[in-house]
């Protein structure tokens, strides 16, 4: 009665151990498969983010733009511009000069960048694609100036596209010819445009841009032939880093050639680096999560001493040993693994197709979390749950391999 009490009790003890065991390696297997999908999950939402800049961006600036290498303008003559035209690659060529004035419309002041451009700037089919515009999208004559306002500017300055009688005048700033003049003309430039149209992109450009006509902008600031960047549209069939690269070659080291990447590339680079923080941030969750494997593999370790005795005793070697709880670790993880990769994709190709999630803004240009789907995160992914998992699985697997045939 006695030794049938003893061999039940053990039995039913090691059968809650086997339970226990199992349980946690479940647990295991669902932590790595959540830190999985998440790791998905966020770094395809930073994708789309910077897909999202990269196309709002394009919609006002070009696709490749000329800048002198030092200084703030350079003297551009039709012959130097008809070379760069013949460039082959390029299809539209847009003047440009952008600098910085005093707007005021009634009452009210704003100080803003005004921007001409000559006619080739609407002439981009992209141009404002990923925005919304109001209004007449029209530069109008040398005579009759019109321009093209950002919504933020607007908003500051309480323009009517509608008022006929009242015209939005803007202030540069001017060297005097005398130091100790007291007459106010000597110390700006001043003229007057018909605003026709309101831009919405994105905010800095909203609240900071005013675009107008190259003439009236040249005249304002007294720039005759002086532009202060080129922007360049690339010819279908042609690729935008050959063209960048001829351009370069033909305009020589006096001047820069800078992609979209290039123009903004702080912004860009920002948004990179947070990505990266918040992979390494959420794979060290993971490394947490993969702690359940350890801890499974280090009990399964000291109940099977006696089975991995055996082996010993039957002339398996230590590595024999430590390759099989470095295999038991690797299941568990590659497992939790696999279905947090397939959840991820899921949920991903569902918010990229369908926008569950909304942003919650009601003026966003886009109504749900942009999302986009790069292979190379499921790589990376994959690599910190293949390195976590052996960081995790080695020491008991070490601690198993010291098992000696005299423990039984």
């Amino acid at each position: 009665m006695n030794v049938s009490f003893f061999i039940a009790s053990r039995y039913f003890r090691s059968k809650k151990k086997r339970n226990f065991i199992t349980i946690l390696s479940r647990i295991s297997m669902i932590g790595v498969a959540v830190g999985t999908m998440a790791l998905v999950v966020v770094l395809s939402v930073f994708n789309g983010l910077e897909d999202l800049v990269r196309g709002l961006y394009a919609s006002f600036d070009a696709e490749l733009k000329i800048e002198p290498a030092m200084g703030k303008s350079f003297e551009a003559d039709e012959n130097w511009i008809r070379g760069i035209q013949e460039v082959e690659g390029v299809a539209l060529l847009t003047e440009v000069i952008e600098d910085n004035a005093l707007f005021r419309y009634r009452d009210n002041q704003h100080l803003a960048k005004i921007k001409g451009v000559s006619a080739a700037y609407l002439e981009d089919p992209d141009r404002f694609a990923e925005g919304y515009v109001w209004g007449e999208l029209d530069l109008g004559t040398e005579s009759q100036p019109r321009a093209i306002v950002g919504r933020g500017v607007g908003f500051f300055l309480s323009l009517d596209l509608d008022n006929e009688f009242e015209l939005l005048q803007v202030y540069y700033p001017k060297a005097p010819r005398s130091a100790g003049s007291i007459d106010p003309n000597q110390l700006y430039n001043r003229d007057i445009i018909k605003p026709a149209a309101f831009f919405s992109i994105e905010k800095d450009f909203d609240d900071n841009y005013i675009i107008a006509p190259i003439s009236f902008v040249s005249k304002l600031l007294n720039y005759g032939q002086k532009r202060t960047s080129l922007e360049i549209k690339v010819a279908e069939g042609h690729k935008l880093q050959t063209v960048k690269r001829r351009l370069r070659q033909h305009l020589g080291e006096d001047f820069l050639v800078k992609d979209t990447d290039e123009q903004h590339a702080s912004i860009l680079r920002t948004i990179q680096i947070e990505k990266l923080f918040v992979f390494i941030t959420l794979s060290f969750i993971l490394a947490i999560a993969s702690f359940n494997i350890f801890f499974s593999l280090s009990m399964m370790a000291i109940e099977k001493k006696k089975d991995t005795a055996i082996l010993f005793a039957m002339g398996a070697r230590e590595k024999l040993v430590k390759h099989i709880y470095l295999k038991q670790g690797a299941i568990i993880a590659f497992s939790g693994a696999l279905i947090g990769l397939v959840i991820g994709f899921a949920i991903v190709w569902v918010q990229d197709n369908f926008g569950l999630v909304s942003l919650g803004i009601s003026s966003s240009i886009i109504d749900s979390y942009p999302v986009k789907i790069v292979w190379t995160d499921f790589l990376w992914t994959s690599i910190a749950v293949i390195a976590i998992t052996f960081l995790a699985s080695y020491r008991p697997a070490i601690i198993a391999s010291k098992v000696k045939s005299t423990d039984l």
